[in-house]
């Protein structure tokens, strides 16, 4: 009997160690699956267990120094951000306060029209391609943009007659008019 259980003692221990080296191999070749094969000298499969165990740490230490180089550099950046932040705020009000504003570009044979208000201002956007037209300027296309609590809408208009043209000092002043006083 003693034999007997002995026997089985060693095939129970010689079954555990099998299943080891099985479930070992297993997560070695699952760790080398996912380490870019780029970062390999020569081709994976060509390399032993243990070279591909070295490649492994290797490429966990770079990039344990790359994260660590990149939290410095947030870090710095975050630093320099909360000192421009004071700046922002100010920056943040007192766009708030000139806000609508408009910009027109002269483009030759079409015109651009960029204006940028609150989500609370609403000026009628018919208004401003009526102008447009008025002044002899045939609108094109017309879109806009929602960013936080500012809308930006860009309106690209073409000449109608090309040899009259549009007179880009009258249509600025009618669109202050509308834009700042209405």
């Amino acid at each position: 009997m003693k034999k007997s259980s002995r026997d089985s003692l060693k095939l129970d221990r010689k079954t555990v160690e099998k299943n080891r080296r099985i479930h070992m191999k297993a997560l070695c070749f699952k760790l080398a699956s996912v380490i870019p094969s780029q970062h390999f000298k020569h081709h994976k499969d060509m390399l032993s267990q243990q070279d591909q165990l070295d490649h492994a740490a290797a490429y966990i230490k770079n990039l344990k120094e790359r994260i660590e180089k990149l939290e410095k550099k947030k870090e710095r950046t975050l630093g320099s951000l909360s000192e421009a932040n004071n700046n922002n705020a100010m920056n943040e009000m007192m766009m708030s306060l000139t806000l609508p504003m408009f910009e027109l570009r002269d483009l030759g044979n079409s015109i651009e029209v960029v204006l940028i208000s609150g989500s609370k201002r609403n000026f009628m956007l018919h208004e401003v391609i009526t102008i447009l037209e008025e002044e002899g300027a045939e609108v094109v296309s017309a879109s806009y943009t929602t960013v936080g609590d500012k809308v930006f809408h860009t309106i690209h208009a073409q000449v109608k007659i090309s040899r009259v043209g549009v007179e880009t000092t009258r249509v600025c002043q009618r669109l202050q008019e509308l834009i700042y006083w209405s």
